[in-house]
């Protein structure tokens, strides 16, 4: 049985401006006005739309797990409801009853034009008529709204929901600006696709003409309006899928040439760092510090460059794990000459000659030979090159035990009065 709906169905409005500029006071009232209308419009028409589905016997809701049927498309047109809904929430306040000025108004226009990023379902967001990016919705705000206008029509024509008859002229007039809108996104496809498009827009044209031709005539073009309605939603929805996904791919593109720059810039810092270390201290870290020359040049296409920006994140997981530990290496050595240099003032303070002298210098700790020559061998170790970490660490080690023995002697005698 067809249900008709009294109501015509929501029309995306013109969006103001374009991103970096400053809205006009007038467009920017002019279009949230349009844009709450739009949501509450959408809202009631989905409500129904829901209820129909949930009545279909092609609804899939028995299968949770799919997002492909009704059910799914149903839920995909709230989540896009959803975040449409959120940022006009965002808009009004920063409109906030038109006491805006320069920045708040770029900021407007910002909100309107830039990405949603609205969090979507795991399973929506693995769609592929989803442009998505890290799970959220990669499509700015009047992107979304004719997502949402694209699959509300789909809807509406396999559930058998129309509007009146007597909306004719009305829906054949949209159709129209469809299709001029479709247009220009068929004038900025890449060459590859281009002229399959442009195609299937021309049969879309021919389609239109015919149908206005019958109506002149007089004949009754109802049935015929909402399977055209869509097919020209879904080549939209297609066409704004495939755009988003390129701006994506070209990002992701951009992300990983600036990321593969920096990370040969990192792996021949480490490996100058390793040079060094190996000379430095033995043992050094015998690590293989990655060259991202390897991945070879950075793909065009989406599929491609989201593979190499996972191997460049494994690159570079090596580079710092490689990092970190040529750098343990060095701060070791350095590490113990700190630690040398503290025990050997401490020496001289407890000789009793008060001297203060540095441990570049000979041992200032006096007449004790014996803690003389355990700095003096341990300094030697960590000045050679490389330097025999075993043996520094124990040396340093044998310096420290034999202070505090010494230390331990002077406070013994100190307390029964032993000269």
């Amino acid at each position: 049985m067809t249900v008709i709906v009294s109501a015509a169905t929501a029309i995306t409005p013109a969006p103001p401006g374009h991103i970096g500029s400053a809205i006009s006071p007038e467009d920017a009232l002019r279009y949230l006005g349009a844009l709450g209308a739009w949501r509450d419009q959408r809202r009631a028409e989905l409500d129904l739309l829901d209820e129909t589905a949930l009545n279909s016997p092609d609804s899939n809701s028995a299968n949770s797990g799919s997002t492909t049927g009704l059910t799914g498309d149903v839920l995909l047109s709230m989540a896009l409801w959803k975040a449409v809904a959120d940022r006009h929430d965002l808009l009004m306040a920063t409109w906030d009853s038109g006491r805006v000025g320069q920045a708040e108004r770029e900021r407007l226009s910002t909100l309107i034009w830039g990405r949603l990023d609205a969090t979507l379902d795991p399973r929506l967001a693995r769609r592929p008529d989803v442009p998505s990016s890290s799970g959220a919705l990669a499509v700015s705000l009047p992107e979304a709204m004719r997502l949402s206008d694209a699959l509300a029509a789909s809807l509406r024509a396999r559930l058998s929901l129309d509007p009146a008859e007597a909306d004719v002229t009305s829906r054949v007039r949209q159709l129209r600006a469809q299709l001029e809108r479709l247009r220009d996104r068929v004038a900025a496809e890449p060459p590859g696709t281009r002229d399959s498009v442009s195609r299937k827009l021309a049969m879309l044209d021919t389609r239109l003409g015919e149908l206005v031709d019958k109506a002149r005539r007089g004949a009754d073009v109802g049935g015929l309006v909402g399977p055209f309605e869509a097919d020209a939603a879904r080549m939209e929805r297609d066409l704004i899928v495939g755009s988003a996904t390129r701006a994506e791919a070209a990002k992701d593109v951009t992300r990983a040439g600036e990321l593969r720059a920096e990370l040969e810039a990192r792996g021949a810092a480490i490996r100058d760092l390793a040079s060094r270390c190996v000379v430095a201290v033995d043992p050094a870290p015998r690590l293989a510090v990655p060259d991202v020359a390897a991945l070879g040049p950075v793909p065009q296409t989406a599929a491609g460059v989201g593979a190499y920006l996972a191997r460049l994140a494994t690159v570079s997981r090596a580079l710092n794990f490689a990092h970190a530990s040529y750098a343990r290496a060095m701060d070791e050595r350095e590490e113990l000459r700190g630690r040398l240099e503290a025990y050997a003032v401490k020496a001289a303070k407890t000789s009793g000659g008060g001297s203060t002298g540095h441990a570049g210098d000979s041992h200032p700790g006096g007449a004790d030979d014996d803690l003389g020559e355990l700095f003096r061998r341990a300094r030697d170790v960590l000045d050679a090159r490389p330097a025999d970490m075993a043996r520094a660490r124990a040396l340093v080690a044998a310096y420290q035990a034999y202070l505090a023995s010494r230390s331990t002697q002077q406070e013994t005698r100190g307390q029964r009065g032993t000269p």
